[in-house]
């Protein structure tokens, strides 16, 4: 493919990083480069503690032990997400509760959770879609009357913000992801747990650490450490920290360039919306974006399977996204959907991801536009 749909973000430092970990002897977990990232997360994001995990899949399979998830417990999520968001906690024997999206911004929509809830219900889960925020005022506002657990999946979401709070900041707990498809990348794959309620924080710790108090040893809590606790390797490993920390270091670069390349996608469609041929994302005006996708919806399955064969035929790999959750297998034996589903099916088969990279060149983006309007001047 001339244009791929995504390079991994490589900033110059790395390297130099990567080898340096080597060097200290300690390539293992809870590493100098691991402490550095969390110390920075925990300063940038304002809260109450960070634990760096080797995926955000990792991330969410410990919030779920963490609020003790178990079995016939129920689960609120959009049925438009990645499977990780339901595994997690289909791991502890949760019923997963799928609501209907927003056709604005595909996250959940916020006005169809409270009917879902039932005397089983635990956890909310609102996924940030593309890095724009859910409406988390009225989400924790039903948490807060229900006596809910929020746990924020911001896989998408780094450096985004709702009403100038970070995502990930606002629910009880929040996850990012550093896998190589996001904005900024700890060596392919890689998350973060984001703990906003301290009561969680010592519990989080060992759960990390295979279930032991260890971290406590290693702070001269306790004169040895022991088994505690339920747990499993929650530990990134210190090389790819290293990694995570070369784009840490330039991670406002990263953000400026990757929404340069997202406005002149956006104004150099807008002629298209005007037509009706596409329908461009929206921002509402409560949140701040990270350019992690930059997506449009045509108006039919059929549209978008013709448009992605053309753009394939030049050399422009783009992909459409989620299939929903409660059709497959899988959620359909371990979930159900509350109320009707509207937009969740229709909407997302409508949805196409265009190549989006740090780096990526103005010409490139021009050429991805250009046969985007070629196909609709071939076809209309």
């Amino acid at each position: 493919m001339l244009i791929p749909f995504n390079t991994p973000s490589y900033t110059g430092n790395e390297d130099k990083y990567i080898l340096e970990s080597v060097r200290n002897n300690h390539i293992s977990g809870n590493g100098p480069f691991t402490k550095k990232c969390e110390q920075w997360f925990e300063n940038h994001l304002g809260c109450k503690k960070v634990l760096l995990a080797p995926s955000c899949t990792h991330a969410l399979e410990m919030a779920a032990i963490l609020l003790n998830i178990k079995e016939g417990d129920e689960v609120i999520m959009p049925s438009y997400t990645f499977v990780s968001t339901a595994n997690a906690f289909v791991l502890r024997g949760a019923k997963i509760v799928f609501v209907d999206i927003r056709p604005d911004t595909m996250n959940i929509d916020e006005a169809k959770i409270e009917q879902a809830i039932t005397t089983k219900t635990k956890v909310i889960i609102p996924v940030h879609y593309a890095g724009i925020s859910c409406e988390m005022d009225i989400i924790m506002d039903i948490a807060n009357r229900y006596k809910l657990y929020v746990v924020e999946d911001a896989a998408q979401g780094i450096m985004s913000t709702y009403k100038g709070k970070a995502l990930g900041t606002i629910g009880h707990l929040g996850t990012y992801s550093f896998h190589e498809t996001k904005n900024i990348t700890s060596a392919g794959e890689g998350g973060l747990l984001i703990i906003n309620d301290e009561k969680f924080v010592t519990r989080a710790e060992i759960i990390r650490e295979k279930g032991t108090n260890r971290s406590q040893f290693f702070r001269g809590m306790v004169d040895k450490y022991s088994w505690v606790d339920i747990g499993s390797s929650y530990l990134i490993n210190d090389v790819s920290a290293a990694y995570l920390w070369g784009q840490i270091e330039k991670v406002y670069e990263i953000n400026s360039n990757r929404l340069t390349t997202w406005h002149h996608y956006y104004d150099g469609m807008l002629d298209l919306e005007q037509k009706g041929f596409i329908v461009l994302p929206i921002i509402p005006d409560e949140c701040t974006q990270n350019a992690h996708m930059f997506y449009l919806k045509v108006n039919s399955l059929k549209v978008r399977t013709a448009l992605l064969e053309y753009l394939k035929l030049h050399e422009i790999n783009a992909v459409f996204h989620y299939v929903p959750l409660h059709s497959a297998p899988a959620g359909i034996r371990f979930g159900r959907f509350s109320a009707k589903d509207i937009f969740t099916t229709n909407e997302s088969e409508k949805l196409i991801r265009l190549p989006m990279y740090f780096g990526m060149d103005y010409d490139l983006t021009f050429k991805v536009i250009e046969n985007i309007k070629g196909f609709f001047d071939e076809t209309k």
